[in-house]
């Protein structure tokens, strides 16, 4: 181990590895391991042979001027249309008949639409937008429920060149503001409500609010369309809110998609910032469609033909963008979504939708595993699940013990999981297995997909060597790569280039192990030190959840006067479980803790709670139980999915003070 104050103190954690069968490995899409060789030798090459697959109004001829560092172009004399790369190519190849999406809304109303209905419900709507005023360049904002309109909205904006900034629809008027002002979106498209735990969540009041004339912003916005989805009641304002499905009967389905340059922005996508304002990631069109339909085709094993595709993630976050809407519609797969969440009416919902519609590649979060996990596998055990041939984790670094549990409940012990490292700003896969070439290892990510140069480097970019720890960081260009923070170039520069410069730091830390896979540490703001030992909170969850009566845990270091910070666990201990009490269950914790990693990482204090703080995206908000943890005022709780639950915990932890 290197100095300790500069290395993230880490210890194996992998065991079993599960090697692809001979069945799978036989119809697998990518079976030879000389890919890498080839795109490492060469990934200009690669990435032009992948972007071949895609239609060119204008064939490129150079693949990456990365002349002006860090500011790339790929494919920067090529034009394409993003929207006619997902739909038109498949209907002119005689793929109309295809189902695009199974649609499941949450009361349990269904629709489903092939590739030729999509189409043309695209084509219609981009008219509407023309006739909006919208054209290449201009901004729409566009906070919806995960409804087919919502696909429909952004297709149609990347259609007639626009850029389209998707908030999701859980955010404050507060954040939909900022969001729509530092955009100065010219339009936004809403829904009067979307369903949400067996109740209508009103959406245009919220837009309402953050367009008002009160709150003192500068917003460009023209007009504000509605989709009419819970037919729950609001207010019209005369000359800017416009019925969607009124103005929509106008336009007929006849549009000609215009080839943009490849770099042409397609979307902003607003990501939290250390400064308070959020960061407006922007991601272009001809690179970006090429690493997404790629990684979606080669992670994902896809069969279009015969695979029915399933990613839970919500359009508001960039999973939903590359993994639902882009990458899929490039590569004419069959897709569910659905509008509700997984626990309504009941903890099946999920597996009766997989079961109903024969999901065989379904990918989710590890905090919804864990989630099911709780509850138990008698839950899914009520369904047939034998459709399922492949799983993927993405969020959240999976643990050993809910990856096996995925494997074994979900996957019928034989699917394969592809536990998936990228980010908003990465826009596509950027580590992960190759179902057809790798020897899976429960919780780690692994490998670098084909023509992608990451390394673990110390505090001074130089690489580490295996079983040693530190910075996980990107060594050359990518496709899909942001290229810019909205409006701020220096922001850009500072935020993701200034640490080494002529490389992308992710802000994670991460390991190697023996053989030169990659293990996620979890970001570098969830690096604790404790007594000069830099300890990883997500490897003392792991081992928190490896304990049987364990269902999920949050890690936090609080301020401690003898040790500096002192390791602090939020557990959520298993409904259906045994094998401890939630009195016993403090010292059973801390002593399994340090058996498995060491006395060092042995807890200061184990709190048993009924539910983490989590944002509605899934992710656990270990800032504000870092400040429970510190005996500090808890701050905003605006994006928790469940605001109750941090006053609940308080309540929990003054209790057993007194």
């Amino acid at each position: 181990m290197t100095d300790q104050h500069s290395t993230i103190e880490s210890h194996p954690l992998q065991g079993q590895t599960y090697p692809p069968s001979d069945a799978f490995r036989a119809q697998a899409n990518v079976t030879d391991s000389s890919v890498y060789w080839r795109a490492a030798q060469d990934p200009e090459a690669y990435w032009a042979e992948q972007a071949r697959s895609l239609t060119w109004t204008q064939p490129f001829t150079e693949v990456l001027d990365w002349s002006n560092p860090p500011f790339a172009r790929w494919f920067g004399d090529g034009k394409l249309n993003v929207a006619a790369n997902c739909l038109d190519r498949h209907v002119a190849a005689g793929l109309g008949d295809r189902v695009a999406f199974h649609f499941e809304g949450e009361p349990g109303d269904t629709r489903t639409i092939t590739y030729a209905e999509l189409t043309y419900e695209v084509k219609r709507a981009a008219n509407m937008l023309a006739s909006l005023g919208i054209g290449q360049g201009d901004r729409v904002a566009i906070y919806m429920p995960l409804i087919p309109e919502t696909i429909i909205s952004m297709l149609a904006v990347a259609r007639v060149g626009a850029i389209h900034s998707v908030v999701f629809g859980g955010f404050s008027a507060d954040s939909l503001r900022s969001r729509i002002d530092d955009a100065e979106a010219k339009l936004v498209i809403t829904a009067d409500g979307g369903f949400r735990k067996g109740r209508v969540s009103p959406l245009k009041p919220t837009v309402d609010d953050a367009l008002s004339a009160d709150t003192g912003a500068e917003l460009s916005v023209e007009h504000v369309l509605v989709v009419q989805r819970g037919e729950n009641e609001i207010d019209f304002v005369e000359g800017r809110d416009l019925w969607w499905h009124e103005e929509i009967q106008a336009y007929d389905g006849e549009h000609t998609a215009e080839g943009f340059d490849a770099e042409n922005p397609l979307f902003i996508l607003y990501t939290s910032g250390t400064t308070g304002k959020p960061k407006g990631i922007v991601h272009t069109s001809g690179g970006y469609l090429t690493q997404t339909s790629t990684t979606h085709r080669n992670v994902f094993d896809l069969k279009p033909e015969t695979d029915v595709f399933w990613c839970t993630a919500d359009v508001g976050w960039i999973t939903g963008h590359s993994y639902v809407v882009y990458g899929p519609l490039a590569n004419g797969a069959t897709q569910v979504i659905y509008e509700g969440t997984p626990e309504t009416p009941n903890w099946g919902r999920w597996w009766d939708i997989v079961q109903k519609y024969g999901v065989t590649i379904f990918y989710t979060a590890p905090t919804a595993i864990r989630a099911c996990m709780k509850v138990g596998r008698q839950v899914p055990a009520e369904y047939d699940l034998s459709s399922i041939r492949l799983l993927g984790s993405v969020g959240e670094p999976i643990n050993p013990e809910a990856w096996r549990w995925f494997r074994e409940v979900i996957g019928g012990g034989e699917a394969p999981i592809m536990d998936t490292w990228w980010q908003t700003e990465t826009g596509a896969h950027m580590i992960s297995p190759l179902p057809g070439l790798t020897a899976l290892k429960p919780g780690s990510a692994q490998i670098a997909q084909p023509g992608i140069a990451v390394s673990v480097v110390n505090e001074e970019g130089e690489r580490v060597e295996p079983g040693q720890s530190g910075l996980l960081v990107v060594e050359q260009p990518w496709p899909s790569m942001l290229r810019t923070i909205w409006g701020d170039d220096q922001r850009y520069i500072d935020t993701y280039w200034a640490k080494f410069g002529d490389k992308y730091f992710a802000g994670d830390g991460a390991r190697l192990d023996d053989d030169g896979d990659i293990w996620f540490l979890g970001r570098v703001d969830d690096v604790m030190n404790v007594s000069g030992h830099r300890l990883s909170t997500t490897e003392i969850e792991s081992a928190l959840v490896e304990h049987h009566a364990v269902a999920e845990s949050a890690v936090v270091g609080a301020d401690d006067e003898t040790t500096g910070q002192a390791v602090v666990a939020f557990v959520v201990l298993k409904s259906q479980q045994s094998i401890v009490t939630a009195d016993d269950a403090e010292a059973e914790l801390r002593k399994h803790v340090a058996a498995h990693i060491g006395a060092i990482a042995r807890p200061r204090q184990v709190f048993i709670v009924n539910e983490l703080p989590k944002t509605r995206s899934g992710k656990i908000m270990r800032r504000l139980l870092k400040q429970v943890a510190e005996g500090k005022e808890v701050g905003d709780t605006q994006t928790l999915a469940d605001t109750a639950v941090m006053s609940t915990i308080q309540d929990q932890i003054r209790t057993r003070a007194s």
